[in-house]
């Protein structure tokens, strides 16, 4: 299935897993999704996130067992509108509560190591 954009269809099918009590979701592998992942693992909104392959295909297995389940997983920046910040405009989400994910120079991380760091770019997703 070819998806105009993969960022928003990762984080609809987390949040459509996450409402119909499912356990894991499967989802097509890439490298940015499989960062974007990372970093909601590390901030304990996802479960595990492991690779597998499927008739030759590479898939990304998320168990959405996290500490906290996110309320909301919005996409910011979109195929026909990017959004960019720099390093001081970064926002913050709902006052601190939830995690904005940015593509910078350095990599993917979220807004506030992009902040400590000094560094700006693409903000990807908001999380809470």
């Amino acid at each position: 299935m070819i998806t105009t954009d993969p960022i928003a269809d990762m984080l609809t099918r987390i949040r459509n897993g996450i409402m119909s009590d499912k356990t894991e979701v499967i989802i097509p592998h890439s490298k940015l999704k499989y960062s974007i992942a990372g970093i909601l693992q590390a901030n304990g909104y996802i479960g595990k996130v492991k690779v597998v392959e499927q008739a030759g295909f590479k898939n990304l297995s998320i168990k959405l067992d996290g500490t906290r389940q996110p309320e909301s997983l919005l996409r910011v920046s979109k195929p026909g509108r990017r959004i960019y910040a720099k390093a001081s405009e970064i926002p913050t989400v709902r006052t601190g509560r939830g995690i904005v994910i940015v593509s910078t120079p350095s990599g993917i991380m979220t807004g506030k190591d992009a902040r400590s760091k000094g560094v700006g770019g693409e903000l990807i997703c908001e999380v809470y």
